[in-house]
């Protein structure tokens, strides 16, 4: 799905290859290059790989990047890597690196701790949703409406939203005067939730065919 959206937006060639091939991880802060090097070279070659640091006091900020030759090995990784890493396609270094970092921060801070638990930062610079005002303005929640002018296949549906870590249920409906999709989404944290709209809303799935995302009422304080 991520290589079909990305050659559909006509992006040159080593843009294009920068952002299948990279991905972004987060892992315990005691890792080294080499720690990381080895924990994903079984998906394939890698060509670098790097930790980010505190530029004041050069400890790790339990963040990494990991390229690889191919998209495949890329995809592959994030498909099958534990999911206490978190993995996701880094953003291109053309893009802030500094603002990636901080979305990808709240989006995973305030997960459920599940298996083999890593550090989350608390720190303030971490929290960047609540300065979009976009996002503030409407009442968000765990839950998610997903609306198509086709129809949804269950298991392709899933797969989709299961990019985001916390995917609890996706429940398919069709309405069989207008074969339109519709289905209803759940995660497990506000957090999930959020940036599972914020990816998805206006993709286009199948191809031509965009998709309306929008938040459900759960019961939930959405104040948290």
């Amino acid at each position: 799905v991520f290589i079909a959206q990305s050659r559909a937006s006509g992006s040159h060639r080593e843009v294009e290859d920068e952002e299948l091939t990279r991905i972004f991880v987060m892992i315990p802060k005691s890792y080294t290059e080499e720690d990381l090097r080895e924990k994903f070279k079984m998906y394939g070659e890698i060509e670098y790989c790097s930790i980010i640091k505190n530029k004041t006091t050069g400890e790790s900020k339990g963040l990494g990047y990991v390229r690889y030759l191919k998209p495949s090995q890329a995809a592959r990784a994030i498909e099958e890597c534990d999911r206490s890493y978190r993995a996701i396609l880094a953003e291109p270094k053309n893009k802030s690196s500094e603002s990636f970092e901080h979305d990808y921060y709240s989006n995973n801070m305030r997960q459920e701790p599940r298996g083999n638990t890593l550090p989350f930062c608390g720190q303030p610079e971490c929290c960047s949703f609540e300065k979009n005002e976009s996002r503030i303005q409407e009442s968000v929640s765990r839950r998610l409406s997903v609306v198509s002018r086709l129809p949804f296949i269950q298991e392709q549906l899933f797969a989709l939203f299961d990019l985001v870590p916390g995917l609890e249920y996706c429940d398919v409906q069709r309405d069989a005067h207008t074969n339109s999709g519709y289905a209803v989404i759940q995660y497990s944290t506000a957090a999930s939730a959020i940036y599972a709209k914020y990816k998805l809303h206006g993709f286009e799935y199948p191809p031509g065919n965009r998709l309306t995302v929008i938040f459900l009422e759960d019961g939930s304080d959405s104040s948290e």
